[in-house]
């Protein structure tokens, strides 16, 4: 495992299987951490496999008293293209919509960024809306509950999807850099998976497409 910093976090980064070539990224689920096996739809990957344990997930530090939102986790992915260099990221649930907002922020590192179903795929609502101020026990478990409450309703506006995939089709050298392979499409997968430069691929072959 491999320990990077985040701020005030360390996160781990597991080498899954090692390799030559660009590094294939595994974004886990909501509530989730890093598999210990490269999942089946992905073995056929060329090069080495990571995952990363977002911010209060796995082995990486649980902050105290919460404060989570996609782009602390997008922040979390940062750090780990910037150790890896170029990637090539395939997201599952939430891990799904980080691998969107990285494939738009850092389109020139992220080679391609796959979208399957899993946990905290829905997200929150698309507009603002009134929140409970609620507070938890700390007693610094993973996954923290505070990540599990945040961002199991942390806000998904369609036209904010939607402006990451044209960041990533205008900085991209891919004609279709990010792919949806989930079935369950809330709205702000649908917007995406409309949009130009979104390729419809299942896993494997987006993986196959990306490795080329």
């Amino acid at each position: 495992m491999i320990t990077l910093r985040h701020n005030r976090i360390e996160l781990a980064l597991h080498e899954i299987r090692a390799g030559a070539g660009r590094p294939l990224l595994l974004l886990h689920g909501l509530g989730e951490a890093s598999p210990d096996r490269v999942p089946s739809r992905a073995e056929d990957w060329p090069g080495p496999v990571f995952g990363l344990d977002f911010t209060g997930h796995g082995a990486s530090t649980v902050p105290v008293g919460g404060g989570y939102t996609a782009e602390i986790l997008l922040g979390d992915v940062d750090a780990a293209v910037s150790h890896l260099g170029e990637v090539t990221i395939y997201g599952r649930g939430l891990g799904g919509y980080i691998a969107l907002l990285a494939a738009g922020a850092i389109p020139d590192r992220v080679l391609g960024a796959v979208i399957s179903d899993g946990p905290g795929l829905t997200g929150g609502p698309t507009e603002p809306t009134s929140q409970a101020v609620i507070r938890l026990a700390e007693d610094h478990q993973s996954p923290d509950p505070y990540a599990l409450l945040e961002l199991g309703r942390d806000l998904r506006p369609v036209d904010y999807a939607v402006d990451f995939v044209r960041l990533a089709v205008a900085g991209s050298d891919l004609d279709e850099p990010i792919d949806v392979a989930a079935v369950f499409r809330p709205p702000w997968l649908e917007a995406v998976a409309a949009a130009p430069g979104v390729a419809g691929l299942d896993v494997p072959e987006a993986l196959a497409l990306y490795a080329t």
